[in-house]
């Protein structure tokens, strides 16, 4: 959407003049589902960051190879939470890459990502978009169940999302409550912005965020680790997004301007 004007036929809470990271990210990827305060918000990060565009590419390209180990581990439904708006190869594509069936709920609370994703997905019943606050854990989850069978192994995937909820919000309690519905043999997926390699720049990200009304909180690694809730990982650990299973590919020449953190664990 290229115009600053609420799409035809959408829901009235669709606000258009404030930035919303789903929408934000979708412009640094290059889609068109966004508006002019996205596109404002987005442009003065690129300005203060300009590792910001490796960064959601680098975590882009993170959430597929990641959905793809799940895949490969036999995981055959996916909880996607904040998953923004949708950039093929979604998770449903990739998890459904080897012939097999694959159930998929993707959770946001921002009302152009739902009415776009839920539009995608309307002809198809394995797929589902729940509009939600992913603090909201009983909503999402109770719709959620209307899809997913939680007494099986499924991939519970927080990326590029977690870093939007504030300290006093305990993010790491959200991620425990939602892990307490989950069946022995899921994963646990988990990318999170840091400030580790360069303060000043990730801060002036954080305020463009603030000054848009919405919340950016870069953290420590440690702090990221302590989201898994204690839960081994998976080899190679909790590392920069390119750095994680990048196969014969390799990492990529801009890897270290990528400044987010991911790994999997065993839940």
């Amino acid at each position: 959407m290229t115009e600053s004007r609420k799409p035809a036929g959408s829901p009235p809470d669709i606000r258009t003049d404030i930035a919303h990271p789903a929408r934000v990210y979708d412009y640094w990827l290059g889609g068109k589902e966004n508006f002019a305060a996205d596109r404002a918000a987005a442009e003065e990060v690129v300005r203060a960051m300009p590792e910001i565009l490796d960064t959601v590419r680098g975590n882009r390209q993170f959430l597929a190879r990641a959905t793809a180990f799940l895949r490969d581990a036999g995981i055959r439904q996916f909880l996607d939470i904040g998953s923004g708006l949708p950039s093929s190869p979604n998770v449903h594509e990739i998890a459904r890459q080897d012939g097999e069936d694959a159930r998929v709920v993707y959770v946001d609370h921002d009302p152009v990502v739902f009415v776009h994703t839920d539009s995608v997905m309307a002809k198809d019943d394995a797929v589902r978009m729940v509009q939600a606050d992913l603090r909201d854990v009983d909503e999402v989850l109770g719709q959620a169940s209307q899809t997913l069978d939680f007494n099986k192994p499924a991939g519970l995937m927080f990326v590029g999302v977690l870093h939007h909820i504030l300290d006093s919000e305990d993010p790491a309690g959200i991620v425990g409550r939602y892990l307490s519905a989950l069946a022995a043999g899921s994963y646990l997926v988990i990318s999170h912005s840091t400030d580790q390699f360069s303060p000043e720049k990730m801060r002036a990200n954080a305020e463009v965020a603030d000054s848009s009304g919405t919340v950016l909180i870069p953290r420590s690694r440690d702090a990221i680790l302590r989201l898994f809730n204690g839960h081994e990982l998976v080899d190679p650990g909790l590392v920069l997004v390119p750095y994680w299973r990048s196969g014969a590919a390799g990492p990529g020449v801009n890897a270290d301007k990528v400044w987010v953190y991911g790994g999997v664990a065993v839940v």
